[in-house]
């Protein structure tokens, strides 16, 4: 574990900050005035998802949380847990509250590949694609001269997902999301 100086705590490191971790979403250094540098950053948990908000100075230090990554599956979603298995050990079973990693959960479908964080041997968090590509099960027909709206509809997705795309899309292409942002990237097979 690499102890950290108040301005190497940039965006997408992971930091021991009040012994949980926490992953470095923004950080900005600057100087107000006489005063010394501060670095101001947005720390996300990653067990419960919060993020908080705090100031680094000049004589703070942290350490870099010793985060590892184990392959897994998604197994499936019941009413507040989701259900993950180590890859090639299905009986190495755990689970997470839906609440905490429904924004990740909604693009993967049963049996999809993914990471998970694991600080102190314990998982915390799942890591998933940045883009994945999924079937369109539902998909409105698309009505000549309907581009009033901008030319989009709403398609259900074989995750359960719905999202806005262009419409010529149909029921059965394979279509690639970009799961950070949630928005539709481009077809990548017709139907």
């Amino acid at each position: 574990m690499a102890t950290l100086s108040y301005n190497e705590i940039t965006p997408k490191t992971v930091i021991n900050f009040n012994d949980e971790p926490y992953e470095v979403l923004s950080s900005h250094v600057f100087r107000m005035q006489k005063r010394k540098p501060v670095n101001q950053t947005k720390l996300r948990h990653l067990v419960s998802g919060k993020v908080i908000e705090n100031s680094f100075h000049q004589n703070e230090t942290v350490t870099e949380a010793d985060i590892d990554t184990m392959n897994a599956k998604y197994l499936y979603t019941n009413h507040d847990e989701s259900w993950f298995c180590e890859e090639g050990n299905p009986k190495n079973r755990f689970s997470f509250p839906e609440n905490t990693v429904h924004t990740k959960t909604k693009w993967l479908v049963q049996d999809a590949p993914c990471s998970i964080l694991l600080y102190n041997d314990e998982p915390v968090s799942v890591k998933i694609p940045i883009k994945v590509e999924l079937v369109v099960v539902d998909a409105p027909p698309a009505v000549k001269g309907d581009t009033a709206t901008g030319g989009t509809k709403q398609i259900t997705l074989a995750s359960g997902a719905t999202i806005n795309t262009p419409l010529f899309i149909n029921e059965g292409d394979v279509i690639r999301i970009n799961t950070e942002t949630g928005e539709y990237v481009e077809r990548v097979t017709k139907a």
